[in-house]
């Protein structure tokens, strides 16, 4: 407990949820890295920027100056750092040529709140430790340009959202919702109660082209070389495979998203 200021507040209380809400920001906020990828996000004023981060040692000239001019057009914050300071901000010291940027993306959601963002109706890909940038990346587009509400990506043991997931989305990465989570055990648990989750298996007996469509819906997408894992196999209520000729075992995982965004209703 803490003692209540002259305004009657607690002033603990006052504290906590400061930070509750300084955390709840920042978990919405993504950081990205390189020249040209900041540049493009500067020039598209769709998205909202919290704060231009450069490295001291960078010149003012060419891309970077124009880096600046823009951000100070924008009214946007500049933060100048040591390269080691600049190196932890965007945590790729050798991809992030003295530049990184925060955008407060506003499809980028606690997975909490998919019911709250989607309503009764949706349908969703969950992936389980898809590692591969360029695979997520054109996960994001598929789901974007198809019939995908919402991609849960988990942030332990998957690719993080990066400019090669920028470059391999085109441009579609904040046209759909990414329910990010630590795992995909927890908002699958709570999905499985209300809504039909499919692991993605070659060895399951029913195929996605026999799929009776519901109003909520969830494929969950496993990991380039592994599959689903088991833990998240268990929390599924069925299994789904795609039916392969002349003895092809596998799709990429991209591939197979692919498919899923645009099946029938």
């Amino acid at each position: 407990k803490g003692k209540q200021n002259k305004y009657g507040y607690n002033a603990n209380m006052k504290d906590r949820k400061a930070y509750l809400d300084k955390k709840n920001f920042f978990e919405n906020v993504i950081t990205l890295y390189g020249r040209n990828v900041v540049l493009e996000i500067l020039q598209d004023m769709s998205l909202t920027v919290h704060k231009l981060h450069l490295a001291k040692s960078n010149r003012d000239e060419g891309v970077i100056l124009e880096i600046k001019n823009i951000a100070q057009q924008r009214g946007i914050e500049i933060k100048t750092h040591t390269k080691e300071q600049l190196s932890r901000i965007s945590k790729n010291a050798k991809q992030d040529q003295g530049v990184a940027i925060d955008i407060i993306a506003p499809n980028y959601r606690k997975s909490g709140d998919i019911e709250a963002t989607l309503g009764d109706t949706f349908r969703l890909l969950a992936l389980d430790g898809v590692q591969n940038p360029q695979n997520l990346g054109m996960i994001v587009r598929s789901a974007a340009a198809g019939k995908i509400d919402g991609i849960i990506l988990p942030t332990n043991s998957s690719a993080k959202i990066s400019p090669l997931v920028i470059k391999a989305s085109a441009g579609t990465l904040f046209k759909i919702p990414i329910f990010h989570c630590k795992t995909l055990e927890a908002p699958l648990a709570s999905l499985a109660e209300s809504a039909e989750v499919y692991a993605l298996s070659s060895h399951a007996k029913e195929d996605i082209y026999s799929l009776e469509m519901g109003k909520r819906v969830v494929f969950v997408l496993g990991n380039e070389s592994e599959g689903v894992s088991k833990p998240v196999e268990r929390l599924c209520n069925r299994s789904l495979a795609i039916p392969m000729q002349r003895g092809v075992e596998s799709l990429n995982v991209a591939v197979t998203a692919a498919l899923l965004s645009f099946l029938p209703n």
